[in-house]
């Protein structure tokens, strides 16, 4: 990997990436997601005893920016995680802080 040849714009954009994880309720979203494979807001609200706005609000980030997308069922739509990406990423996290404690 050369990191070296990353230009600015593609660091801050990597910069900006990786502050998604930083939020709590968007963390707690993308673990659920990552076990349970896929979920509505309710659903998702209720585990995590946080409100389906609250919900909303952090999947419409998460979506934006790719970690989640969603299927429509009726009129609910279903969450998951986007790609295997997201989920090598959680679990690097987690290993990483293991060793670290």
């Amino acid at each position: 990997m050369e990191t070296l040849n990353l230009a600015d714009e593609d660091i801050s954009d990597l910069a900006d990436f990786y502050k998604l994880f930083g939020d709590t309720t968007r963390l707690k979203i993308l673990f659920f997601l990552d076990e349970k494979g896929e979920a509505s807001v309710n659903t998702i609200a209720d585990a995590l005893l946080m409100s389906q706005s609250a919900i909303s609000q952090q999947l419409k980030v998460l979506r934006q920016n790719r970690l989640v997308r969603f299927r429509k069922d009726g009129k609910m739509a279903i969450y998951r995680l986007n790609d295997e990406h997201i989920h090598k990423i959680l679990e690097l996290g987690i290993e990483h802080y293991s060793e670290m404690a």
